[in-house]
């Protein structure tokens, strides 16, 4: 929701029968899976014997644990983890998740993947009552509310479910007490979580790819305003808050999940080839070539190409040793690594019209830079599928689309965008192919606000994004 606030994570817990050494490990190795979902910081809190030990810092999984943190850290029987990518924020050791706080009735970790639509206003009102905040992360908000109104009742269950009445947004949400584990999912579903069991272990997924890379197997989608309480070895289930107005993020299949993930039913890999599949037919091309922009761009491409008949190849090298270029914290940092990531094959490109496949165009910086580099090696004619809408429209739950005047497609017609970026032709999917696609998901109802200003829930529009970082009292 805002600027130096906004995040989209990844959450992993495990609950184990008996305490053990290798629970931090596992807990690792299933970050390490969710690492595209945030490569800013991590951080891990382990519950030995009711008490909560945790560490946390800016960096990726590998550079935070090493195998000496690791061997310094307790056993115990629950251990929840987060990957972190905040937009244009500042990255800060004191933002990373878990966040972990000590209270009059015991102890707290929690960690979130999502953005709260109204943090703003409960952050004035926490802090007109004594409340103090030592980071711009919404996530300390819920801490606090979480305690607040821990010491109202008699059990963290019934705070979590006193808390999800009054934080308003997307939060999927992993938190430990002294005894308890506890998964919750936002009323409208906007960011994915999902449980599997590792034997007798419960263990808790952003998505199911970290539960297939430890060998845990995938038991089901937590829906929509449900809670989980896991404690005694024992799962409790409550559908606390049902809504009707589903809201799950379309992006998490367009870009954000990993393709070998299943959410809510539907496989991303799946999904992607049926976008290029429907690309091809709404905007077919007489070309030469198919390919897609690494790595994203990949499946859809593969679709496109099965279903158009063009031969699918390869035409960029990608270096495994840039991150993700679309979720970097600025616009520079952006244009520095797209020439430092993706190099034309020159040989396959030479003299060809290419087809290339992307899965999205949000500011059509990064584009522009790939035509170029393809037309400098010689392709003959680039044509672009984008295997999204137009980017028209801001996004407040925790997904980097923000600020109407940095949305090219707001700002431009197709044809302009065409122009601006250098493509010899340039189409994207259509909102009807996109509601077609994902009609077999469980969850009836996408949250595709970016795409139609049209959102599952009243967002805060008077409020401009950058406001919880300046708020002064």
């Amino acid at each position: 929701m805002f600027n130096k606030l906004k995040e989209e994570c990844g959450i992993f817990g495990i609950y184990t029968k008996e305490a053990k050494e290798e629970l931090i490990g596992q807990v690792c190795v299933g970050l390490s899976a969710l690492q595209h979902r945030g490569e800013e910081s991590c951080g891990i809190a382990i519950n030995e014997d009711g008490i909560i030990h945790f560490h946390k810092d800016v960096g990726l999984v590998s550079e935070v644990f090493t195998k000496h943190v690791q061997e310094s850290m307790p056993e115990g029987k629950m251990a929840i983890g987060h990957v972190r990518y905040s937009t244009t924020g500042v990255s800060k050791k004191e933002n990373a998740q878990p966040m972990v706080v000590r209270h009059k009735k015991g102890n707290l970790a929690v960690v979130h993947n999502g953005n709260l639509t109204n943090a703003v206003e409960l952050k004035r009102e926490l802090e007109e009552q004594g409340a103090i905040f030592t980071t711009t992360s919404d996530t300390e908000v819920i801490c606090h509310i979480i305690v607040r109104e821990r010491l109202k009742t008699g059990s963290i269950e019934e705070a979590v479910k006193n808390t999800m009445k009054i934080i308003k947004g997307a939060y999927s949400l992993l938190i430990l007490s002294s005894t308890k584990m506890i998964a919750v999912r936002d009323p409208q579903g906007f960011r994915p979580l999902c449980i599997g069991h590792l034997g007798n272990d419960v263990v808790f997924a952003s998505e199911s790819c970290a539960l297939d890379i430890i060998g845990a197997k995938f038991e089901r989608d937590i829906e929509p305003g449900e809670v989980i309480v896991v404690t005694n070895n024992e799962v409790t289930s409550e559908k606390f808050l049902p809504n009707e107005n589903k809201g799950l993020c379309v992006f998490e299949y367009i870009y954000f999940a990993r393709p070998d993930s299943t959410i809510d039913g539907m496989n991303v890999h799946i999904f992607r080839e049926n976008a290029g599949r429907c690309l091809a037919r709404q905007n077919p091309v007489d070309a030469d070539i198919v390919a897609g922009v690494p790595d994203s761009g990949n499946d859809a491409a593969l679709g496109y190409s099965k279903e158009s008949k063009i031969p699918y190849d390869i035409v960029f090298i990608k270096s495994k040793y840039i991150g993700r270029t679309f979720i970097q914290n600025t616009q520079n940092k952006r244009k520095k690594l797209v020439s430092l990531k993706l190099n034309p094959l020159k040989q396959t490109v030479k003299g060809k019209k290419i087809v290339l496949v992307d899965d999205s165009i949000v500011r059509g910086t990064t584009i522009t830079r790939i035509i170029k580099s393809l037309k400098d090696a010689g392709a003959a004619e680039v044509h672009i599928r984008v295997a999204s809408p137009p980017f028209v429209d801001v996004c407040y739950f925790g997904t980097d689309v923000d600020k109407k005047e940095n949305l090219i497609a707001h700002q431009k017609s197709v044809e302009e965008i065409r122009q601006l970026i250098g493509a010899d032709s340039l189409e994207f999917l259509s909102l009807d192919s996109l509601k077609e696609i994902t009609k077999d998901c469980n969850i009836k109802g996408f949250c595709d606000g970016c795409f139609t200003g049209k959102y599952p829930i009243d967002v805060p529009k008077e409020i401009d994004k950058e406001t919880f970082e300046k708020i002064q009292f």
